[in-house]
């Protein structure tokens, strides 16, 4: 257990900075997210994006602590990232949803509390975006039903979007 001490005392470091970063991250995006006038519903979708980064730096760093090999940890990233290249091509799969879940945040125009209509004869859905997560867009309908749309199916419809803001 002595020969271990060091690593466990590393690594609980390392889990003690990953929450101090996650802490720090929610009132910087929130100060951020005035400084640049962007919405507020934008927030949550940061939060989850910065406490993935963070999580992964996390792992890396508890790897190198507990010595994993840099030839293995290159094997492994160059896997996800396979993977992830993958998902830009398969249509259907959870890995696509995360990746167009990047899209519809950084280059689609919804956002939450909008009113959307799914332009599809097929899929007859509208109402308010409620959240937009990894793998689904969540839409309350006018009568308070909460539908859910795979977020690679919501990027190939057209979508019609009434703000009530403007």
């Amino acid at each position: 257990m002595l020969e271990f001490s060091i690593e466990l005392i590393e690594t609980i470091a390392v889990a003690v900075f990953i929450i101090i970063i996650q802490l720090i991250s929610k009132s910087a995006i929130s100060r951020s997210l005035k400084k640049f006038k962007f919405t507020v519903q934008r927030r949550p979708i940061i939060v989850k994006l910065i406490n993935f980064i963070v999580f992964v730096l996390g792992v890396i760093s508890i790897s190198a602590i507990w010595g994993i090999k840099q030839s293995d940890l290159f094997i492994f990233l160059s896997s996800v990232v396979t993977i992830i290249g993958i998902a830009f091509f398969a249509q259907w799969s959870l890995l696509s949803n995360i990746t167009s879940a990047l899209i519809l945040f950084f280059n689609h125009p919804i956002k939450i509390g909008d009113t959307i209509e799914l332009n599809d004869k097929e899929i007859g859905v509208s109402g308010v975006v409620k959240d937009i997560g990894y793998y689904f867009v969540r839409i309350e309908n006018s009568a308070g039903e909460t539908q859910t749309i795979p977020n690679s199916l919501f990027l190939q419809k057209m979508v019609t979007i009434r703000r009530t803001d403007a």
